[in-house]
């Protein structure tokens, strides 16, 4: 198979190659028969607020008992077909240019995989593989269809965390559809730092520059809470940075995985949770795209005059 160079997309096809040779025929039958129905179903949920949705449906169609070897294959197998769904799509080049790192990443991740698919893993797969969500930066990827339904803006004013967001959401058009979600790819650190977050900001705004359909831009995540201004103040750019580029903040809560997750990396949050002092609160960052485009045209203007300096 022939990669478009055009896209600047230069894997290894042999390593996709050899994950699909590894299987038993029985394995491979099955990877051949579900490759396209499942692309079907999985593109069909992508729309879906649950990142999960496109391999929950591929594992609908599957049915149970179903290996990770299978899931595996299909990764591959689609994987193969990206630079086709890639070139059709006209996506800028902030977004091709990316292209090679992911594709090297993914590549090597299936080759060396054995053993239990991780869900989390196998869900960014699915989307990555199909195209459903596309690279951000070195660490994060872009969902390109997410919605922002009115339930979560209400709530926030119910539960006493105010008005503003309310206004925001209305003066964004409201129910307007759909908008880009960012999401980390914990596999793949080396870009969750500040630069790297700012890279992802400014790519999902050339994807909106280019789809006057997009409303914007969200993420949600326990990094948005504001305590952690001062709990973890190299944390505090993730959520600073877009609120002085014009975003809004929308209260999720508290729960389980955001626990689980605030304190995995930092043994003094953990404490803090432990104690009982610090509760791990989601928070869903609302970038419209008026004014996360006019984040990135400044940005590119300071860059600009930097460089000149």
């Amino acid at each position: 198979m022939v990669w478009p160079m055009d896209l600047h997309l230069t894997p290894d096809v042999s390593a996709f190659q050899a994950v699909l040779a590894r299987l038993s025929p029985e394995d491979r039958a099955r990877v051949d028969a579900a490759l396209e129905p499942a692309a079907v179903r999985a593109a069909e949920a992508a729309p879906h607020w649950d990142f999960e949705m496109p391999a929950k449906a591929v594992d609908a169609l599957l049915g149970p008992g179903v290996s990770d070897d299978v899931r595996r294959g299909l990764v591959a197998a689609w994987a193969l077909g990206l630079p086709d769904r890639v070139k059709a799509m006209a996506l800028p080049a902030e977004v091709l240019t990316l292209y090679p790192y992911w594709i090297d990443q993914l590549a090597a991740f299936l080759s060396k995989a054995e053993g239990d698919y991780d869900f989390d893993h196998w869900s960014k797969d699915v989307r990555f593989s199909l195209a459903l969500s596309v690279p951000g930066a070195k660490s994060q990827v872009i969902d390109l269809s997410s919605p922002v339904g009115p339930g979560q803006i209400v709530k926030h004013v119910r539960e006493g965390w105010g008005f503003r967001p309310l206004f925001r959401y209305l003066a964004a058009g409201a129910k307007r559809e759909p908008w880009l979600e960012v999401h980390t790819e914990s596999r793949w650190l080396r870009g969750f730092n500040e630069d790297g977050w700012n890279e992802a900001w400014a790519t999902a705004a050339e994807i909106c520059r280019t789809r006057p359909e997009l409303a914007g831009m969200i993420g949600s995540s326990w990094f948005y809470d504001p305590p952690l201004t001062e709990i973890s103040p190299r944390l505090a750019h993730l959520r600073l940075n877009p609120l002085k580029g014009g975003a809004f903040m929308v209260h999720q809560g508290p729960g389980e995985i955001h626990t689980e997750r605030a304190g995995t990396a930092s043994a003094s949050r953990k404490a803090l949770i432990d104690s009982g002092e610090y509760t791990a609160r989601s928070w869903l960052m609302v970038w419209p795209r008026k004014e996360l485009i006019a984040w990135a045209d400044r940005r590119k203007m300071e860059e600009a005059a930097s460089h000149q300096a």
